[in-house]
């Protein structure tokens, strides 16, 4: 994945988007995941390291590295990472298509939030394969933005968050590619593959899911790409303004959002 096909964008927003994100549903995708001590873990696509840091947290005494295209988030995932005084986890940039490791190197492999951006996900997944050791895991994480739904209903909402799979789908990426996550793994022959979704059901009981997901997290996410909907003609100024309107009323005392993640786990 070229660092220009990243359709959300390297600024210190986004950045800060994906801290939100990955501190909000820490324990929705991450409760399950831990390795043990000793074995070696590839995190294929780290961008700024905000699930790295979650990681090293759950497996304190497996070994870590983390790999990613982009220097500039090595740079910053390195950072996050002795900020909060983890030492298991070693940085690298690598191409999921072009990895610089001999085959079967390592025990696991974990993928967050990076086949959607990649024009071929089930080679990138058959590449993994390749450096996974036999009997070792693959976990996959993955959103899908044709899963959301709130109250109240908007059409013009929806119109906002399909600017976002369109032009995902333009630079080669699926915005809905959770639903896919079984069929992709199993194409690309990994066994014992099961799929689980994670919904994020928020209400006005739970203010820190209104405000690290709903807000800070999705809606941040949508209106991230403004500028992008408006120059391309996908959307007018007026129904983007009434979609981003109606998404902010979700966070209302009496507005609901909800939305799945699909997490993946199988064995070479």
């Amino acid at each position: 994945m070229a660092e220009h096909e990243y359709v959300h964008g390297y600024t210190e927003q986004e950045g800060r988007r994906l801290i939100d994100q990955a501190t909000t549903l820490v324990e929705l995708l991450h409760a399950d995941t831990s390795y043990p001590g000793g074995c070696s873990v590839l995190e294929a696509g780290c961008g700024i390291g905000a699930q790295t840091v979650t990681l090293a947290r759950n497996s304190p005494e497996a070994k870590i590295l983390s790999v990613d295209i982009s220097e500039a988030s090595l740079d910053s995932a390195r950072k996050r990472v002795a900020a909060e005084g983890f030492t298991n986890v070693t940085f690298s940039r690598g191409d999921i298509f072009d990895l610089p490791f001999q085959e079967e190197s390592f025990d696991h492999v974990f993928v967050c939030f990076v086949l959607e951006h990649l024009r071929n996900p089930g080679e990138a997944l058959a590449r993994l394969r390749g450096v996974l050791k036999k009997r070792g895991s693959i976990t996959v994480i993955e959103g899908d933005h044709g899963s959301t739904y709130f109250h109240p209903h908007s059409p013009e909402a929806h119109c906002a968050i399909q600017c976002l799979v369109d032009l995902q789908a333009r630079l080669g990426g699926n915005a809905l590619i959770g639903r896919r996550l079984y069929p992709l793994m199993a194409e690309a022959g990994f066994r014992e593959v099961r799929v689980s979704p994670r919904m994020v059901y928020v209400d006005s009981s739970k203010p820190e899911l209104v405000e690290g997901f709903t807000r800070q997290t999705f809606i941040a996410m949508v209106e991230g790409v403004r500028q992008q909907a408006l120059d391309e003609g996908i959307i007018d100024p007026k129904t983007w303004q009434e979609g981003i309107r109606a998404l902010q009323r979700t966070t209302a005392f009496d507005g609901v959002f909800c939305y799945t993640f699909f997490k993946g786990v199988a064995l070479k």
